[in-house]
């Protein structure tokens, strides 16, 4: 797995775009912006899977996990894009997987917000904090403290709006998690360009 880890890392990093910054992987417009299409990632063919069959508890990390689930995604007649976990104020929030910070600011209704892009092309989403501990261009493991809860941004209480995204399209964030058992679906994700979207889902064992 892990050098499986090490050339994704390598091949992202090629089509991370082009960049002023020496230091930063990402474009200027990759660093300012959530919804931003993941250079490369479905150039050579339609179809990626994000394969989650043979993580261990060390490859991955639950966001917040002594919080409780107050939004779920899709909320809205579809408009809510991720899914709001509720704790205390300045709980820590935990990075999910082994990456790459590539966004880390405060951004219109988000507020403080971090953009984690992951070695498999997943990127994950962290909002409304009222601090954040990484900044762009940073690599980041599982487990890792990010940030802390807040209410920045269009918010009314203390949470976390969390949200899975591929090639910028968000997606239901309970194809990766089990949001009430805390865990990661330890299944193999189908991800699809259909026109101008990606379908998500999972592979069905046989």
């Amino acid at each position: 797995m892990k050098q499986h880890l090490l050339l994704t890392l390598l091949f992202l990093l090629c089509f991370a775009g082009t960049t002023k910054d020496k230091n930063n992987p990402f474009s200027q417009m990759e660093r300012e912006h959530i919804r931003v299409a993941t250079p490369g990632l479905f150039s050579r063919q339609k179809t990626i899977y994000l394969d989650y069959e043979n993580y261990t508890d060390n490859d991955y990390s639950f966001p917040l996990p002594h919080g409780k689930v107050i939004s779920r995604y899709g909320r809205g007649n579809g408009a809510h894009s991720g899914i709001d976990i509720k704790s205390w104020a300045n709980d820590t929030i935990f990075n999910c997987f082994d990456g790459v910070v590539r966004m880390a600011k405060n951004y219109s209704g988000y507020g403080l917000v971090i953009v984690v892009r992951h070695y498999n092309g997943l990127e994950t989403v962290y909002s409304h904090n009222s601090k954040n501990f990484v900044t762009s261009g940073d690599s980041v493991k599982a487990g890792q403290a990010i940030a802390l809860t807040g209410r920045t941004g269009r918010a009314t209480t203390e949470h976390l709006h969390f949200e899975t995204r591929i090639n910028g399209q968000h997606f239901n964030p309970n194809i990766i998690f089990d949001f009430e058992q805390k865990k990661l679906r330890k299944e193999k994700i189908k991800c699809t360009v259909s026109g101008s979207n990606v379908v998500v889902k999972p592979v069905l064992k046989k």
